[in-house]
């Protein structure tokens, strides 16, 4: 009996650990296909072609700010979102202010701070 308690647990626990890895498997919208975009929730067909024409036509992303102003129908706090729901936007990318209205006001709005991840790195190299 106690095996079989055992043995489902585990299943539960390493199934379940999958499922948290998979749902914060980041996207990042520089190296993403459709297929992975539209992975992202708030991301569709259209808004995947939108966001994969224009950075074949004029190359990656830079941050948020950029994506903001690059594609149409994106705004900053959809890219909010989008990074809450799993979208990258290469290693530093940088947060948007939800409340700028324009894309000038977003990139102007945009702040440069280092990922967690760097600034754990950063620390880690003191």
């Amino acid at each position: 009996m106690f095996k079989k308690l055992f043995y489902k647990l585990s299943t539960f626990i390493i199934t379940f650990a999958v499922f948290l890895n998979g749902a914060y498997a980041a996207v990042n919208i520089n190296t993403a296909d459709a297929a992975a975009l539209q992975s992202v929730k708030g991301i569709g067909p259209a808004k995947a072609r939108a966001i994969l024409d224009e950075r074949e036509k004029n190359g990656a992303y830079k941050d948020a700010a950029d994506l903001v102003a690059r594609v149409s129908g994106i705004g900053a706090k959809s890219v909010q979102k989008l990074q809450q729901e799993g979208l990258s936007i290469e290693a530093g990318s940088t947060p948007v202010d939800a409340t700028a209205t324009s894309p000038a006001a977003a990139a102007a709005s945009a702040v440069t701070t280092a990922s967690p991840t760097q600034q754990a790195n950063a620390a880690a190299e003191k």
